[in-house]
């Protein structure tokens, strides 16, 4: 069974901790629209690169697009719902 967009948040926000060594942070930390970039989290563009391994890696889904990449990039929830729209392994 596809997996929610809401299952997708909580998945994200651990793998995000995870996989960019935020340590100092909890899941709980932050929420579901908080700005992944500038006054949110303030990931830069090598955490970007990070992102874009991790969806290619967890979930099959390569960007081609810079562009592209700066919505799906917005705030867990956006990348939730790009993940839910475009995987075929969730």
């Amino acid at each position: 069974m596809k997996k929610t967009i809401d299952e997708l948040v909580v998945e994200l926000r651990a793998e995000l901790i995870k996989q960019l060594n935020l340590e100092d942070m909890l899941p709980e930390g932050f929420n579901e629209n908080t700005p992944l970039f500038g006054e949110g989290l303030g990931l830069d563009s090598i955490d970007s690169l990070e992102l874009v391994v991790l969806l290619d890696k967890n979930y099959g889904i390569k960007l081609k697009d810079p562009k592209e990449g700066r919505h799906v990039f917005q705030s867990i929830r956006t990348m939730a719902e790009y993940i839910h729209q475009n995987s075929t392994r969730v």
